[in-house]
């Protein structure tokens, strides 16, 4: 096996058991795509598991740092040693993928690091957009790099619709290390404040957070179908893991969380082989 190989190989692996939605919908991309994808997504989980690795901020803000330092250096090197890096760097490179969509994706991460709780649905939608969103439009460039930008619209509303799902399914999670990603201004309509939701406890206020938070995602979710319609066979590999987020939240809603794996190679298989 030559070296590029086993590097792609590797970072199915990581993929596979850091997001195992993304490395499903990466088996349905052409086969010389996959390598730029899995190192998308490799990153993706690599910094999203920052604040379970560092026991203060600063720690995490300083590895953030060194991410945006070798990724707006464009030199490989800097992140010799590091296999994810490198291979970011390299699909950066390949795919001319635009190193402020990085930065901004990095600079909304800090949020993670803190427990301050999430402002408003405007700051959870642009926190959607920085992250989620950007993946799914990092995904489609590299994918294909003359459709992704006329779906850039319909890329926002899926990263808001997924993210948002995501948050919902890790609230046991977040409420456990004081973590709060629901906004306070859903939380203040509900009758509740960032303190008590927190604090835990199935109050009919809390639940009430929670439906609302669904709903939002809901709402992005029918918003992104609509145009979805629309969308190229080339870009949906970029987009399949949203076949599964109205199946994540109706388990949600009837208090479940997970869908089988079956489930999930069914879904997205009726979906690259249709569309929405």
């Amino acid at each position: 096996m030559s070296k590029a190989n086993d590097a792609t190989g590797s970072l199915l692996d990581a993929v596979r058991v850091s997001d195992h939605d993304r490395y499903l919908s990466v088996l349905y991309a052409p086969e010389q795509k996959r390598p730029a994808l899995l190192a998308l997504y490799a990153f993706n989980a690599e910094i999203a598991a920052i604040r379970d690795r560092v026991s203060e901020p600063m720690p995490g803000e300083i590895r953030l740092q060194w991410w945006r330092d070798v990724i707006a250096s464009g030199q490989s090197e800097l992140g010799a040693g590091h296999p994810v890096a490198s291979a970011l760097m390299s699909a950066i490179a390949t795919h001319r993928l635009p190193v402020a969509a990085f930065d901004n994706y990095l600079e909304a991460r800090i949020f993670d690091l803190y427990d301050d709780p999430m402002p408003s649905r405007t700051d959870l939608e642009g926190y959607c957009g920085e992250t989620a969103s950007a993946m799914i439009q990092l995904a489609a460039l590299v994918l294909d790099a003359d459709e992704a930008p006329k779906h850039a619209e319909l890329a926002g509303h899926a990263g808001c619709a997924q993210a948002i799902t995501g948050l919902l399914r890790l609230l046991p999670a977040h409420s456990t290390r004081g973590q709060c990603y629901v906004p306070r201004d859903i939380l203040a309509a509900a009758g509740t404040t960032p303190d008590e939701f927190v604090a835990g406890g199935k109050t009919p206020s809390s639940r009430h957070a929670v439906q609302a938070m669904a709903a939002l995602a809901r709402e992005h979710l029918r918003a992104f179908e609509r145009g979805a319609k629309t969308l190229p066979v080339s870009l949906r590999p970029a987009f399949l893991p949203l076949s599964l987020t109205g199946a994540y939240l109706d388990r949600l809603e009837r208090g479940k969380d997970g869908i089988s794996v079956l489930r999930k190679h069914l879904l997205m298989l009726k979906t690259a082989s249709r569309g929405w």
